[in-house]
């Protein structure tokens, strides 16, 4: 009886997801990292089994906290958000053009990535506040002040490509809080507005506008601005069905692949183990994400259903916008693959909003009994939106 009670609040197939996922990372890791270092040591593939070992105890330990705890502390998680990225300013060390990192001798800290989680929690507590009736301006406004101020901070740096998740994220939240369909429709005029800005004022850095140029016309400078889209879609063209075997890329190993352990990790996978071994990567996003819905849906209350969407918008916009970069049906942007790309930053802030997800699972039913969730009201096939936070 009690090995069934414990097992009623461990989400097996999500774990499974996490670890198939974190594995799966590291061998490509391990094979596009190999020749990036002019010592010989495979130094990419040992940070980042370090930093996936570090990931899976912060994974436990939110998973057996009570996820309600963080709504709680919302004011200090979002005041600890700006002041990282205010510091990033000052310590932030710059790599390639843009102010992202701050050096902590053996680990550079990357606080935009912690930064999706930070908003999800704290634009999650703020939501749910409104117990899903997000029915006026001032409650939109107010959750778009709250991020806004974030994302001009990350613009900054700069670093688009978080900048546009925080967005998504902030719009995929306000939809599950309840916000009106017709609030959609300016919101929607104003990014065409914004869009249309773009190219019409020089907003963007010059490389950020160069990609945009080759995404509408990738014939328009295949050995400069385009050489990335080319060689990505060599690579995963190559690989045809079952790939040309693990550590044996041509495009890979011939350093013909850029950014190959980072942005461009899926054209590896492509290239190396082929269509087969692509379509494992996406099954296995397909069940993390797939219980990352069903985890919302049954949350016992709107901050975890609000907690688990606002991880799963994330993931999901991440995965399609990498996958279809390196394919050349998105615009290159530097959004990695979670779990999969390098970046002890990006493997922490996912094996955290893991343990967030795990947490949420946990506790939809209340020491285990069934009833008690059937007597709330707040079972599965319940409304989320009538729920309270905390």
């Amino acid at each position: 009886m009690q090995a069934e009670r414990i097992l009623r609040r461990i989400d097996l197939p999500l774990i499974a997801a996490v670890l198939g996922l974190s594995v799966y990372g590291l061998v490509m890791i391990y094979s596009s990292g190999q020749g990036l270092s002019s010592s010989g040591e495979n130094i990419f593939f040992k940070k980042q089994l370090i930093s996936i070992v570090v990931g899976l105890l912060l994974m436990l330990l939110i998973a057996f906290s009570d996820y309600n705890w963080f709504s709680h502390y919302m004011p200090y998680i979002y005041g600890l958000n700006v002041f990282l990225l205010l510091l990033v300013d000052v310590l932030g060390r710059t790599t390639m053009g843009a102010q992202r990192w701050i050096p902590l001798g053996f680990f550079n800290l990357q606080p935009s990535e912690f930064g999706k989680i930070f908003v999800i929690v704290s634009l999650g507590t703020f939501l749910a506040s409104r117990k899903g009736a997000i029915d006026n301006w001032r409650d939109v406004g107010l959750a778009f002040a709250h991020v806004g101020v974030l994302i001009v901070l990350v613009v900054t740096q700069p670093d688009l490509g978080t900048a546009l998740i925080l967005v998504v994220i902030l719009l995929g939240m306000l939809l599950l809080a309840g916000m009106r369909l017709l609030y959609f429709v300016p919101i929607l005029l104003v990014g065409l507005l914004l869009v249309a800005a773009v190219f019409t004022f020089p907003i963007l850095h010059s490389y950020q506008m160069d990609r945009l140029v080759v995404f509408l016309n990738p014939d328009v400078d295949p050995s400069g601005a385009g050489y990335n889209l080319n060689q990505s879609k060599i690579a995963v063209g190559s690989g045809q069905l079952t790939g040309k075997g693990l550590f044996s890329g041509t495009q890979t190993n011939l350093h013909f692949l850029p950014a190959r352990h980072t942005d461009f990790i899926f054209s590896v996978i492509g290239e190396e183990l082929g269509f087969a071994g692509t379509s494992l990567l996406l099954g296995l996003y397909l069940v993390l994400l797939t219980r990352g819905l069903r985890i919302a849906t049954t949350s016992r209350n709107l901050f975890g259903a609000l907690l688990a969407g606002g991880i799963v918008t994330m993931w999901t916009f991440q995965v399609l916008v990498n996958v279809g970069m390196t394919i050349g049906i998105m615009p290159i942007t530097g959004i990695p693959l979670p779990f999969i790309s390098y970046g002890g930053s990006a493997a922490w802030t996912n094996l955290v909003a893991a343990g967030l997800l795990m947490s949420v699972y946990s506790r939809r039913l209340k020491w285990g009994s069934e009833a008690t969730v059937r007597a709330s009201g707040l079972g599965p096939g319940a409304t989320v939106s009538k729920g309270r936070a905390g």
